[in-house]
């Protein structure tokens, strides 16, 4: 009997491909909510998912479902407790977007420094002379803060350090002191890192533990001639507290490819604001980042379903 794999929303070929190729009945569904994925997903071995709502309500009404894998890194949307408790593997597509988001972070940091999207705003607005006496700065010898140092935030400093000659330093919550690397320095000292940047840059991952982990105390603690990038989780700043703070030019401006609740309203202030750069959370969005992305979220079923070793599993069953 052929397997079944759910396929919960439109996903690059690539993906599709590999499943098909494995000899499996490829199920494309409707839309990601938890009473759909309830009603497509409930004779199927797998699923490969963008935002579907997999909860503990869809797993025990998936009886078959032995893999759900996540089409990109962050799994906010899975149950990973519920699917651990029900013997079902989470994977994701751990190596798909890396340094996509990582060049887009310093494409955003330049902007920020040279000022292009007020330059390209005023042009067109026919303010040409008027923009021309604002003046960008250089970021070489400039400091980068990074709060998130995983794959990413890695990436993000070696491209500053060895490409633009920033210094860079990183935020490493399980050190104490200070400690040198190749691209610049580590420190665990999360008030020390925000004070010493002329640009600060988020990668962490969304969770409770992370929920508003930069909030009024730490953007206190910038230079008011700083930058904030946030290419991580929107949750992870208090919105709030930064709308106020740029408002006040307590800091220089900021760069957002994320916000909290996804994405920002119409009348959200940081819309309309010329100190701020934002984008619709596409920090991973190229081509190639997708074509990534579907096939190695589908590698993760296949490895599943034909028991080999898993190369991205986000949770341990036993």
């Amino acid at each position: 009997m052929k397997r079944t794999i759910l396929i919960t929303e439109p996903v690059n070929q690539k993906g599709i491909d590999l499943l098909k190729e494995q000899g499996y009945d490829v199920r494309m569904g409707s839309g990601p909510q938890e009473d759909t994925l309830i009603s497509e997903c409930c004779d199927c071995d797998g699923a490969l998912t963008r935002n579907g709502q997999f909860t503990r309500r869809v797993f025990e009404h998936c009886p078959k479902l032995k893999v759900v894998s996540m089409h990109g890194v962050g799994v906010d949307c899975i149950d990973v407790d519920a699917a651990t408790d029900l013997k079902i593997q989470i994977t994701n597509a751990a190596e798909s977007n890396q340094s996509s988001v990582a060049e887009y972070t310093i494409g955003l940091i330049l902007m920020l420094a040279k000022k292009s999207i007020r330059y390209n705003n005023g042009m067109k607005d026919g303010e040409t002379s008027q923009v021309r006496t604002m003046y960008g700065m250089d970021v070489q010898g400039k400091t980068l803060g990074i709060i998130g140092m995983g794959n990413i935030g890695s990436q993000v400093a070696k491209m500053a350090a060895f490409g633009l000659h920033m210094n860079v330093i990183g935020y490493n919550r399980h050190i104490t002191g200070t400690c040198q690397t190749e691209y610049g320095t580590l420190s665990g000292n999360l008030q020390e890192v925000i004070s010493l940047a002329d640009f600060l840059s988020l990668h962490l991952p969304g969770g409770n533990a992370t929920r508003h982990f930069i909030g009024a105390k730490e953007l206190s603690y910038m230079k008011p001639t700083a930058y904030l990038i946030n290419t991580g989780r929107g949750e992870v700043v208090d919105e709030t507290a930064l709308i106020d703070c740029l408002k006040n030019d307590r800091i220089c401006g900021a760069a957002l490819d994320v916000f909290e609740g996804n994405l920002p309203s119409k009348d959200n202030p940081l819309l309309s604001m010329d100190n701020v750069i934002v984008t619709p959370h596409t920090a991973a969005f190229t081509t190639e980042a997708l074509e990534r992305m579907s096939y190695q979220a589908a590698l993760g079923i296949v490895e599943v379903l034909e028991g080999r070793p898993i190369s991205y599993p986000v949770n341990q069953l036993h």
